[in-house]
This record gives C-alpha cells, sequence and structure tokens, in this order.
C-alpha cells in the first residue's frame, strides 16, 4: 500500500494542501476546529510528516545528524545516549550514519549527512582532514566528540588524555610495576595526548618508556601482544577498553595469565569493561556526559545564543578491578584514588581557548 501523501489528508479533511502544511507545522494560523479536521484525517489515514520535506518546507529543521568512528565500540553507543537524551528534551531528531574510521568513507558519510539539512552536525572522534570540517561548519554548526579543533567555528567536547594516561602509569608503578608498556592508538584521535602523558608520566618515575604501535580495536591489541612475546613487560596499558580486551585474549593464548603474570589497563570504562568474566582496570571517561555536553553546545548555537568556541575538557578518573595486581601476581593496594563503580558526574571545564 502507498505511503498516504499530505494531499490525501487534505482530500479526506476537506481542506487545501497548503492548510495541512500550514497544521503539520504548528502555524497558529489555523483554526482550532480546520486542525483539528486535519489531525484526525492524518491519524485515520496513518500520515506522518516526512521530516527532511518539512524541514526544507519551513527553513527550519529539527534534525542533528550524528557520525560515528566505530560502530562496535560500546564507547560510542553511550555518547549517543547522552545525546538523544537532550534531542529527546529539546524535540530534536537524530540521524545517525558511520565512517567506519576511513576519511574516505567519512567523508562521504559527512555529505550524506548535510543533505539532510540538519540543523547542526555532532562527529564522534572523526578522522576526516580538518579542511573537511571546515566546510561543514560553513554549512551547519558542527560540535566534535573525542577530537580537538582549533576552528572558531566548532565546539569539542574532549577528556584530559594525558591526565587519563597518567593515572593508569600512577596506579602500575604504586604497586610496583617498573617495565610498563604502552599500546598506543596510532594516528587515531586522541591517542597523542595520551602518549605525550605516558612518556611524561615514565619520565617521572625514572622509567624507560615503551610504546608499541597500535590502533583501537581488538584486533590491533592482539597483535601488539604478539610482538612483545618475546620479551614481555609486567605491565601494559592500552589505548581504549577494546585494544586491551584484545591483549588479553592474545596474552591467555601465549600462556600468560592476568594478572599474575602481566597487569593490564583499558582506556574508556565501557560497558564492556565492567562484565564480570572481563573485569578490567580502567581509566573512566563520562561518555553519557560527553553526549549531554556536545548536545548542549549544539543547540546553543543552534538557537544563535553565542558564537565563540566552547571547549569541554573533562576529567577521567581511575576505575581499579581485576586485572592489576602487584608484579608476580600478589596482592596489592594502589595508591592511586580509584573511583567506585557508580562514578559521580565529572568534572568539567568550560572555556573559549583550543584544548
Amino acid at each position: 500500500m502507498a505511503r498516504p501523501t499530505m494531499e490525501d489528508v487534505a482530500a479526506r479533511a476537506g481542506v487545501s494542501r497548503a492548510l495541512v502544511s500550514l497544521v503539520m507545522r504548528g502555524s497558529p494560523k489555523v483554526s482550532d476546529q480546520r486542525r483539528a479536521a486535519v489531525l484526525k484525517a492524518a491519524e485515520e489515514l496513518g500520515y506522518s510528516p516526512h521530516a527532511m520535506a518539512r524541514s526544507l518546507a519551513s527553513r527550519t529543521s529539527h534534525v542533528l545528524g550524528v557520525m560515528v568512528s566505530d560502530l562496535h565500540n560500546a564507547f560510542f553507543a553511550e555518547v549517543v545516549d547522552g545525546l538523544d537524551a537532550v534531542a529527546t528534551e529539546q524535540g530534536f531528531d537524530l540521524i545517525i550514519n558511520t565512517g567506519g574510521r576511513s576519511p574516505a568513507r567519512e567523508r562521504r558519510a559527512l555529505q550524506s549527512l548535510l543533505s539532510f539539512r540538519p540543523a547542526g552536525l555532532v562527529l564522534l572522534s572523526p578522522v576526516v582532514p580538518s579542511a573537511d570540517i571546515g566546510r561543514a561548519a560553513d554549512q551547519t554548526s558542527v560540535v566534535l566528540v573525542a577530537r580537538s579543533s582549533r576552528l572558531a567555528a566548532v565546539d569539542t567536547v574532549n577528556d584530559d588524555g594525558e591526565r587519563g594516561i597518567t593515572l593508569a602509569v600512577d596506579h602500575l608503578v604504586s604497586l610496583g610495576h617498573k617495565r610498563i608498556a604502552h599500546l598506543d592508538g596510532g594516528e587515531g584521535t586522541q591517542a597523542a595526548p595520551r602518549r605525550r602523558g605516558y612518556l611524561a608520566a615514565m619520565a617521572s618515575h625514572g622509567l624507560v618508556p615503551q610504546v608499541v604501535s597500535s590502533e583501537y580495536t581488538d584486533a590491533a591489541g592482539a597483535r601488539a601482544v604478539q610482538g612483545l612475546l618475546g620479551d614481555m613487560p609486567t605491565a601494559i596499558i592500552s589505548c581504549n577498553d577494546f585494544n586491551a580486551v584484545g591483549a588479553i585474549s592474545a596474552l591467555e593464548d601465549a600462556g600468560y595469565r592476568v594478572p599474575e603474570d602481566v597487569s593490564v589497563v583499558g582506556y574508556d570504562n565501557t560497558s564492556l569493561a565492567a562484565l564480570r568474566h572481563i573485569s578490567l582496570t580502567t581509566i573512566d571517561q563520562p561518555r553519557n556526559e560527553f553526549g549531554r555536553l556536545a548536545a548542549e553546545a549544539l543547540l546553543q548555537r543552534v538557537r544563535g545564543e553565542r558564537e565563540e568556541p566552547v571547549r569541554h575538557l573533562l576529567h577521567p578518573s581511575l576505575v581499579v578491578r581485576s586485572t592489576t595486581a602487584c608484579p608476580g601476581g600478589r596482592v596489592g593496594r594502589s595508591t592511586s584514588p580509584a573511583a567506585p563503580p557508580n562514578l559521580p558526574e565529572a568534572g568539567r571545564s568550560n572555556t573559549g581557548g583550543t584544548s
């Protein structure tokens, strides 16, 4: 059966198509009697207005576009939860697509989202060049999550990656570890500040750093561990939770026990990390808060409430679970403060400078 149109509603209600359009846009120029007749006809026919067509007709949009870097990563799902909560509260809908961590695919995904004429875009850890982000910002409001930017027309929401990795190093050192490797995020967003934090923290403890090139996936974590089999450190800090799970799997396949032989720390504190059979020590990023802040920043731009950029920088915290112990598996206690499973709202900063 064909989808009912605005013309069908007009015929059923005995009014003009233009009047139906006014009703669907919420115009106050329609009498209560005619509005009721149109809405009754629409309900009987099962008609719902096409969001894109409605936006084009009214020159306003109640759609927010969201591009997710990696649909397999639970971190992004939890950020989207925060986005969706604010969008729903404010009467906006989300359109979501993915670029699959590929610059070329992300460029196409951006164009696809822009074709819907959204009120604004939220890009979650995008890997496209800044020039592409700038061109998108010329067309609509843009907020980046888990990526920095110096573009004045683009807002950002990030965590303090240098601080987060420092918490991980300090925790492992407090347990007695001296040989601590970092499986980094390669060219991925936020890999550089975490790498800097690791190098600085190791230097502060007088330890020799070992950075292993990796990526934000479980497969990359497993490959990185395989490259360490000839000279295994006593502890590993992964670039994210997925990478850590891959590292743990490869360690166990090679006969190493976690944490008795090798301690492992992740990053993000996704729902995966909290699963009882994984119980991963990790660095918490307040994912839901990321989403809420991004949506609030975007809607401020949409409503013309400000023009200066907002740079949110949230404070990470350490969550100690079962994948870290003293070298040799001895039970020990970290001197670093461990956050409880139900974390309080993270602190935040909001400045006009770059993060």
